[in-house]
């Protein structure tokens, strides 16, 4: 059966892009080996995260690359086969996280989340997924005086130049909005003008039930191999072929892998993560998001528990877990939450971040192949991107102006 377009993966990214697709008419089908939602986008820390401005670089302080090489470190750790493997894209960046290229970037990817809250919206009231969003912001609490008023000169920037809104607090004002963080904290930033997801997995999902009231069809199925034929597109698949005119490939960290078959050699690396859900004692369940700053991990207040998130592991994306940055994030979040509870699951999700050296996401064209659509590399933020890059893809594919400049984003630009 021949099909308009097809968009493979069934994350936030596809889900959104397809949904897009749908809303202007265009026969759709989102195929992914599992249903929609549960791979990356299912393990991340629940944030649309507007006040992301600033892409995560790559340390260029010597102490803090000093820091990192025993390896105990809860916001980075590495698997040496994991560096070796990734060496030139790691190279990379550390060169793009250099000032000079680094603030050209912020502006750039500041682009497409300035837009990130805005197109969520209409996807949240279309698939009527209002109950999962919260709208109280997330607290960035931070251990040292220091650090918390660099990073508010940071927050006034980006109030300035982008719209974010935030609040200070200090040591008292963060007890009031949150009176079950102890330990000896200085304060907070408080993002006002992000969102919470109480699950985010389940908001994929809803989004997925949208596009197919749309029009859209789905089918889990794994994919085997993308090819040009006479018309368009050819996708081998387990569950049998099927023909495009055009396919949007929406992969996440598998991306990179797929493209090598067509003769792409994309510069793409992962941060994996870890995370686990946990009880808390009675009465004393968190009020907001709490990213602990100055140590790299975040407790959110979800559904099915407290989950807690670790920073970037460095490793190849199919090596073995390594749970020790989990166990060690689990250690300093009962230093300032002590009311965190029993760990609620068997053994820790492990997922990955799919990366690229300039900290910017691919999303348009491929450069040789007509029909193929490329959307992926968005790291920390693709579920808060997701929405925005649907639009945008649309966009393009329509032939529409484009609510922002893509040149930054395009594949070519390696």
């Amino acid at each position: 059966m021949s099909r308009e377009t097809v968009v493979l993966g069934a994350g936030m990214v596809g889900v959104s892009i397809a949904w897009h697709l749908a809303r202007r008419g265009r026969s759709v089908l989102l195929v992914d080996r599992r249903p929609p939602g549960q791979e990356t986008s299912y393990g991340n820390g629940g944030l649309i995260q507007r006040e992301a401005v600033r892409p995560y670089p790559f340390p260029r302080e010597l102490g803090k690359l000093l820091s990192a090489l025993p390896n105990r470190r809860v916001d980075i750790r590495y698997q040496v086969s994991g560096m070796l493997t990734y060496a030139g894209p790691l190279f990379g960046y550390w060169r793009y996280s250099a000032p000079r290229h680094y603030e050209r970037i912020v502006d750039q990817y500041a682009s497409l989340i300035a837009l990130s809250t805005q197109e969520h919206e209409p996807m949240i009231e279309a698939s009527g997924a209002a109950e999962l969003i919260g709208k109280e912001g997330w607290l960035e609490v931070h251990r040292r005086g220091g650090e918390l008023e660099r990073r508010a000169l940071e927050a006034e920037d980006a109030a300035r130049r982008f719209g974010v809104r935030h609040e200070l607090l200090d040591a008292r004002g963060l007890a009031q909005l949150e009176p079950y963080l102890g330990g000896d904290l200085a304060g907070a930033i408080h993002w006002t003008n992000a969102w919470s997801v109480a699950d985010p997995g389940g908001l994929v999902g809803a989004y997925a039930r949208s596009f197919e009231q749309q029009g859209g069809e789905i089918r889990q199925a794994s994919v085997q191999r993308v090819s040009q034929n006479g018309r368009g597109w050819r996708i081998a698949t387990d569950q049998g072929s099927l023909d495009a005119q055009e396919v949007v490939l929406a992969l996440g960290p598998w991306a990179g892998s797929w493209l090598k078959d067509l003769g792409y050699r994309l510069p793409t690396f992962v941060k994996r993560g870890y995370h686990m859900h946990y009880g808390a004692t009675e009465g004393k369940r968190l009020r907001h998001w709490i990213a602990d700053a100055n140590i790299g991990y975040i407790l959110a207040p979800m559904r099915p528990g407290i989950r807690l998130t670790t920073g970037a592991e460095l490793a190849r994306l199919e090596a073995p877990p390594s749970h020790g940055q989990l166990d060690a994030a689990e250690r300093k979040a009962r230093e300032i939450y002590p009311a965190l509870g029993s760990r609620l699951e068997a053994s820790p999700w492990k997922g990955a971040r799919p990366c690229l050296p300039d900290m910017k996401p691919i999303i348009g064209p491929a450069p040789r192949h007509k029909g193929l659509w490329l959307a992926f590399g968005h790291g920390h933020q693709g579920f808060t991107m997701g929405p925005v890059t649907g639009r945008l893809m649309a966009e393009m594919m329509e032939g529409e102006e484009t609510a922002v400049d893509m040149t930054p984003f395009r594949a070519d630009r390696f």
